[in-house]
Formats: C-alpha cells, sequence, structure tokens
C-alpha cells in the first residue's frame, strides 16, 4: 500500500471538488449558424396541416424572429404578443427581468395560424402559447391538453425537421437565438441595441457573445475595400528594372516608340 492511500481527503477540500478542479476547462463548440433560407426551410419541413405541425413551424418564427431563450418562449402566454406592434413581452427572462423585445414580420403569419388552430382546441389563455395538445403518459413528460413542451421535445423535433431539410449543421433551440443576433449585427445594429433586444445585463456580455459568434463577414468586407497599395510602388524604379531586363536593341526601340507616343 502506498503511503496516505488510506487517508480521506481532508473535510474543506473534497476529493471531488478536487477533481473538478484537475480537470481542463471546456472547450466551447463551434456555433453553426443558420441564415435565413436554412431558417425557412425548417419551418417548411414542420406540417402545415397537422395541428403540431403548426405549433412547431410559429415556435421555430418566434425562437429566431425575437431571439429568445428557449425557456423564455415556452413561458410565453398570448397576451404577451402584440403581432400588430411587432412586440414580445418577456414577463420573466433570465435574472426574473421582465423586457420587451422586437419581432421579425417575417413570423407573424406563421404565429396567426398557430393562434387560430389553438382556439379550436378550447385551450385558454392562461395556458402557455406554446403548449402540448394531447394526452399522454408515455416518456418522462406525461402531458395534457395545455400543458408547456419540454425542452427536451423542442430539441428533438428540431433535429427531425433539420435532417428533412436537408440541413447538416447542429440545430438546437439556442442556434435560433445566435442566428437572430448575427443577423442583427449584420444589418448594422450596433451592440448596444443587440444587448437591449437579447436582454443582457451588461454590454460587456454581448460583446463577448458577438465574439463568440465570429466574425463570418469580415473576408466579405475586407475583399470590399479593394487594392489600397496602388501608386505606393516607385514606377520608375519599377520602369527601370523592367528595362534592365531587355537586350541593348529592345530598349533602343523601347524608347523610340515612347518618343513617338508622346512626341
Amino acid at each position: 500500500m502506498e503511503p496516505f492511500d488510506d487517508v480521506p481527503p481532508p473535510p474543506d477540500r473534497p476529493l471531488q471538488a478536487r477533481r473538478r478542479r484537475a480537470e481542463p476547462p471546456r472547450q466551447r463548440r463551434d456555433i453553426d449558424l443558420l441564415n435565413p433560407s436554412e431558417v425557412l426551410a425548417i419551418m417548411r419541413a414542420c406540417s402545415r396541416r397537422a395541428p403540431t405541425g403548426v405549433r412547431n413551424r410559429a415556435l421555430v418564427a418566434v425562437l429566431y424572429g425575437a431571439g429568445l431563450r428557449i425557456s423564455e418562449a415556452l413561458a410565453l402566454k398570448p397576451k404577451d404578443l402584440d403581432l400588430d406592434g411587432l412586440a414580445v413581452t418577456i414577463q420573466s427572462g433570465k435574472g426574473a427581468k421582465r423586457r420587451v423585445v422586437a419581432l421579425l414580420l417575417d413570423a407573424v403569419d406563421a404565429v396567426e395560424r398557430w393562434i387560430d388552430r389553438r382556439s379550436q382546441f378550447g385551450i385558454g389563455g392562461d395556458r402557455p402559447l406554446f403548449c402540448t395538445l394531447s394526452r399522454g403518459a408515455a416518456g418522462p413528460h406525461p402531458t395534457a391538453p395545455g400543458g408547456a413542451l419540454s425542452r427536451e421535445y423542442v430539441a428533438r423535433f428540431l433535429k427531425k425537421a433539420a435532417r428533412r431539410a436537408g440541413i447538416g449543421k447542429r440545430v438546437h433551440p439556442h442556434a435560433f437565438r445566435h442566428s437572430h443576433a448575427d443577423l442583427l449585427r449584420q444589418r448594422g445594429f450596433d451592440v448596444k441595441k443587440v444587448r437591449k433586444q437579447l436582454g443582457h445585463r451588461d454590454l460587456l456580455v454581448t460583446t463577448r457573445y458577438l465574439d463568440h459568434l465570429g466574425s463570418h463577414d469580415l473576408p466579405d468586407r475586407i475583399r470590399s475595400i479593394g487594392p489600397v497599395l496602388e501608386g505606393a510602388t516607385d514606377l520608375r524604379a519599377e520602369l527601370g528594372e523592367i528595362v534592365s531586363r531587355l537586350s541593348a536593341r529592345d530598349a533602343a526601340q523601347l524608347v523610340a516608340l515612347l518618343k513617338r507616343a508622346t512626341g
């Protein structure tokens, strides 16, 4: 037996805590941003006839159209959406803070269709906007009409919809929030407006958030600058170098041509 093998760790430094400290820091996964056409393809992969498909299409529209956290989207009530004013009220966001965010116009049609279909089930306005439609006892989360959707269910249907849409990226609920933030950045919104929309408590959080998304438009923006070094070269020196490579006869002919052209 090795010395001290049978000695328990000191009470103020439990073994589990020491192991956690010894573990290397987790590396963040690469973020797969969805462009508008990919979001639309995922929405179209949800049925327009089946009630669950209409609901899921509307949920995707709100996740992307307002940049909500999944917990915020699943906690919405019908009264929290002002479709005429393109506004969504988050009653209790992260940190239990209430805020109002903007909604993309593209999301309105899908949400209106879902609200109309939802009313046919007699589900009251006090129930979650994105709610269950049937009663079921299977699985770890039994359901009843008007109940809250689980995050696990949302993650599953998004993966299936992405496969149907032929999208090879990693699609999950938070990807729509990332993609919404990237859309705002591409459209020229400054970091303060993005912070307000996302509900971050301070500007530094938003700055880090956008940095983590990466500067995906940087190559195109750099290419759009065009040449910046034109005229910086000494043209006389360059011309002298070219002439020095010519034979004496060719150089004489070039000089004669230049004189004729300028004379």
